[in-house]
């Protein structure tokens, strides 16, 4: 089987697990839904499909499909297989953005969404400006001004929860930061799921150069790519996809690091229909959480727990392999 059937089964196999796992994410929940049901019109079960269900399992389907991008674009630019949508402390200040909302601006769902997406994005462009405030070119200064940022996020986050309210506030900033789609209503979806959308877009028409970023850099400069504007625009586009999707979900992790290596692992390559793959897989993973987190237990679970009983091993498997690959 030659490389280019093989992408196109993968994808396929892909597609048909997302359509699966989005229709078992509008069926299954609480209140379970049955097409004859929807079908002939019943009152509780059309206001259940349209008001809670279909708005979360599209959150669910975006958000999935815009950290598996990023994640491809963050490991790829950064050549580094650990990298993940939170290198660069865009979930760090996410988490801060949300935390002060809820201590002092508004605890609704706008307000948090606001206040997490503007704290991901300035977390970000403190991020980029630290880097080319340092000397040197070297893609590591990116990485370790993410590090910087992110402990510096986590110390703000640590304030902010001495001063928050042990019985409200302090449940409310513990329980995004731990991240659930059961907050996604119909208004929620508007914002994240079109700069999801775009921003994926974009990053499909410049993979070429994203590509070229992942060689030796001299080597992307003699072939007419502009190295440090290219890497800027594809980390601020990926990062703009996180910022968007967390701002709604909260703290999502490992699907970010997850998708990127399953899908290069079954393309066997890193070329856009990889890129492609990789947001399929990240949906069908954030669809299959959702939908365990709200069907496993008697109570609602984070959705964090079932893509980090995934990630988790599979980070140990890459850090051992790493290792052996060193020595």
């Amino acid at each position: 089987m030659n490389n280019r059937m093989r992408t196109a089964l993968c994808l396929l196999g892909a597609a048909l697990c997302v359509f699966w796992a989005f229709g078992a994410a509008l069926c299954f929940g609480r209140y379970p839904i049955t097409v004859n049901a929807l079908l002939a019109g019943d009152a509780m079960t059309v206001r259940t499909f349209t008001v809670l269900r279909l708005p979360r399992a599209v959150m669910a389907l975006a958000g999935g499909f815009g950290l598996g991008v990023a994640g491809f674009v963050y490991q790829t630019v950064f050549r580094n297989p650990l990298a993940s949508p939170d290198i660069i402390g865009v979930s760090s200040g996410a988490s801060v953005g949300a935390a002060f909302s809820i201590l002092f601006v508004s605890s609704g769902a706008v307000g948090t969404t606001a206040c997490a997406f503007v704290g991901g994005l300035l977390a970000v462009f403190l991020s980029l400006g630290l880097a080319a405030a340092a000397p040197g070119r070297s893609k590591t200064n990116l990485v370790l001004a993410g590090i910087a940022v992110h402990a510096l996020a986590q110390t703000a986050l640590m304030l902010l929860k001495l001063t928050a309210d042990p019985e409200k506030e302090l449940a409310s900033i513990e329980y995004w930061i731990m991240g659930s789609l059961a907050g996604v209503t119909k208004s929620r979806v508007l914002f994240p799921v079109p700069v999801v959308f775009v921003c994926c877009a974009v990053i499909f028409a410049l993979h070429r150069h994203a590509l070229l970023l992942s060689v030796d850099e001299e080597e992307a400069r003699l072939l007419g790519v502009p190295v440090g504007r290219m890497r800027f625009v594809l980390l601020t586009l990926a990062t703009l996809t996180v910022a968007a999707v967390v701002s709604v979900t909260g703290l999502i992790s490992f699907v970010g690091l997850l998708a990127p290596h399953c899908a290069r692992l079954l393309a066997g390559h890193n070329r856009r229909s990889a890129c492609l793959l990789s947001g399929l897989l990240g949906s069908v993973l954030l669809l299959t959480a959702d939908t365990l987190a709200k069907t496993v237990a008697s109570t609602e679970l984070p959705v964090s727990i079932f893509t980090s009983l995934l990630g988790v091993p599979f980070l140990l498997y890459l850090i051992i392999k790493q290792g052996r690959e060193v020595h």
